[in-house]
């Protein structure tokens, strides 16, 4: 047991000091080696066992997955965690973690210059997309940096906006992550529109989404910045229906499905087989909700205790 052990500790030490040995050995004993391996391979064969190696020897994504889930001290926790995220991004799609249409705060060129002027100063977003009238007719996308320089002089306008204006950039929702991070690169893109195959705007989505599904959330504790997860002195967890499945499991190390339903308020809705009422509770896959708010027949606001 005693050179198992020195071996297993010191694997590369005993390689070189055996290579020595190992390499004249090979050479010797090839002419033995090569008429016991002619020998054994026809018995083989007479008892129809193939003894031809498999084709395709690639480790496949599951066992990939294992071999990093496995490794222990060898690969750091926080490595490990962008590891996975990265061999999760070719099993989903953009659908599964864009912000939904109806979550889009752009800047509609209806309104008052003034109101925009404002918008703009106080939106988080670097990025906001320019419609008309509805969000469903998106011409494209403003970045803040391209007009802060003008935005106090006298002569800013609609026009300004649109002579800034980005060019929109539609990409199909059953795009996977991986496929999209790959065209942002060589399209030199930050935001996408997802569209459905119908041409209907779906969502919008950013480097930023992509990049966090593999590092994770770029803030200490992502919950309390997050406009969709609100934690209360209580204890409770108020949740916006319109958040994905996706970011839910990643923000409160959660084990939703995501192979269904891609928001929340689907989910719930998936699992209910109706449309609840305001106030109707539930357990859904061991969390116990209750449904706070209630709004077009879907899941507005919900309280996890």
């Amino acid at each position: 047991m005693a050179p198992k052990t020195w071996a297993a500790n010191y694997p590369e030490r005993l390689a070189f000091f055996a290579s020595a040995i190992y390499t004249p050995l090979l050479k010797l004993l090839y002419p033995l080696v090569w008429l016991i391996n002619t020998l054994s391979n026809q018995l083989l064969r007479v008892f129809g066992v193939d003894t031809q190696p498999p084709v395709d020897t690639a480790i496949q994504h599951e066992e990939l997955r294992t071999v990093v889930t496995e490794a222990g001290t060898l690969i750091p926790d926080e490595h490990k965690e962008m590891l996975l995220g990265i061999l999760d991004l070719q099993q989903a799609t953009v659908e599964d973690i864009m912000t939904p249409i109806n979550e889009i705060h752009g800047i509609d060129l209806d309104d008052d210059i003034d109101d925009i002027k404002k918008q703009i100063l106080n939106s988080p977003y670097s990025n906001l997309p320019i419609f008309t009238t509805n969000v469903d007719s998106i011409q494209g996308h403003l970045r803040k940096k391209d007009i802060f320089a003008s935005i106090n002089h006298d002569d800013f306008e609609h026009l300004t906006l649109l002579s800034n204006q980005v060019k929109p950039y539609f990409i199909p929702n059953n795009t996977s992550l991986y496929k999209q991070l790959i065209n942002f690169q060589q399209n030199k893109k930050r935001l996408a529109i997802i569209v459905d195959e119908y041409g209907h705007i779906l969502g919008l989505i950013t480097l930023q989404d992509v990049l966090e599904e593999v590092i994770g959330e770029f803030t200490t504790d992502p919950s309390d910045s997050s406009p969709n997860i609100q934690k209360k002195a209580d204890g409770a967890i108020l949740i916006s229906g319109n958040i994905t499945i996706r970011e839910l499991n990643r923000t409160l190390q959660w084990d939703l499905p995501t192979d269904g339903a891609k928001t929340l308020n689907g989910l719930i809705l998936e699992h209910l087989e109706s449309i609840p009422e305001q106030g109707t509770s539930l357990k859904l896959y061991g969390h116990p909700i209750e449904i706070v708010q209630m709004e077009d027949n879907t899941v507005k606001l919900a309280k996890f205790n």
